[in-house]
C-alpha cells in the first residue's frame, strides 16, 4: 500500500530507477552470483521504494535505501535457498551475464568462495565504493570487524583472481 496521502512523484522515481537499476543489479550480482536473483531482488526493492516513495524520496540517498533493501532481500533468499540445497551442489562455472565484462564475472565467481559476511563487505566497499565506516554502519558490525573481513576476503580472492593461473599454484 502506498504511503497514506502521499502523491508519488513518478518522474523522480523513474529517474532513480533509470540512473541506478543497472548499477544496483551489478552490485547485488556481486553478492549473489546469480543474475536472475540479483534482478529479482532489485526489482522487489524498487517496488518497496515506490510504495514508500514519500519517505524514501526524502532521504539523503534513496539509492542507498534501495541497495540496502535489495541486499537484504538477496541475503534472505540466499539463506532460504542454501537451506534447501543438497550438500553436493556446486557452481559449475561462470554465469553468462550480458553487458558485464569477463573480469566482473570472474570476480563474482571468486566472491562465491567467500563467507557471506566477507563477500558483503567486499561488495559494499570495493564494488559500491562505500568507506569502511559506512560498510560497518550498513552491516551493523564494528569498523575493526569490517576491516578484518575485507583483509581476509582480499587474501582469499588474490590467488583466485591472478592473470596467470600458474602464479596461484606457485605464489
Amino acid at each position: 500500500m502506498l504511503d497514506e496521502g502521499v502523491r508519488v512523484d513518478e518522474a523522480a522515481f523513474e529517474r532513480l530507477y533509470a540512473d541506478a537499476s543497472r548499477r544496483l543489479v551489478g552490485q547485488v550480482f556481486g553478492l549473489t552470483a546469480d543474475l536472475g536473483d540479483a534482478q529479482d531482488a532489485v526489482q522487489e526493492a524498487f517496488a518497496r521504494a515506490y510504495l514508500r516513495w514519500g519517505r524514501v524520496s526524502a532521504l539523503d540517498d534513496p539509492e542507498a535505501w534501495v541497495r540496502t533493501v535489495a541486499f537484504r532481500i538477496a541475503v534472505s533468499r540466499w539463506r532460504r535457498a542454501r537451506s534447501a540445497l543438497t550438500a553436493g551442489r556446486r557452481f559449475a562455472g561462470p554465469v553468462d551475464v550480458p553487458d558485464l565484462s569477463p573480469d566482473h564475472v570472474a570476480l563474482v565467481t571468486a566472491l562465491r568462495s567467500l563467507p557471506l559476511a566477507q563477500r558483503e563487505a567486499i561488495v559494499l566497499h570495493h564494488l559500491v565504493g562505500l568507506p569502511v565506516e559506512d560498510v560497518a554502519r550498513r552491516t551493523s558490525a564494528p569498523v575493526g570487524t569490517v576491516k578484518a573481513r575485507l583483509r581476509r576476503g582480499r587474501l582469499a580472492l588474490a590467488p583466485l583472481l591472478r592473470d596467470d593461473p600458474t602464479e596461484a599454484a606457485h605464489g
